[in-house]
């Protein structure tokens, strides 16, 4: 029978924040606190209503984020972070200074950063 290597235990969690946009969606709820969908669309510019619902659902899914409807016409649909989302506040703030550091020396002026 064969062995199956054994599975990095991160890899899970970093595809779940690889997603396009999710990181974003994170950093906005985390910054701005909960969003109902039109202002968080609003926060993430050039987002499809598409894209915004399917990473918002798988989100949700993860328990990263927490959803609210309204019983109201039409319905007013709020989303937070849970505390498993919360978690990832630290994470990403390091990622983001260690970003801001990066764009100061110059690393993301090449076109192929992006390309590896």
């Amino acid at each position: 029978m064969p062995k199956t290597p054994p599975q990095c235990p991160m890899d899970s969690i970093l595809r779940l924040l690889m997603g396009p946009w999710t990181t974003y969606i994170i950093w906005v709820l985390s910054d701005q606190g909960p969003q109902r969908f039109g202002a968080l669309k609003r926060a993430v510019p050039g987002i499809s209503t598409r894209m915004l619902t399917e990473r918002l659902r798988m989100l949700q899914c993860a328990g990263v984020i927490w959803r609210e409807q309204a019983e109201t016409i039409p319905p007013a649909v709020t989303y937070g972070l849970t505390p498993r989302g919360d978690d990832l506040r630290n994470v990403l703030d390091a990622l983001g200074e260690i970003a801001n550091r990066w764009m100061a020396e110059g690393v993301f002026d090449d076109d192929d950063v992006g390309a590896v």
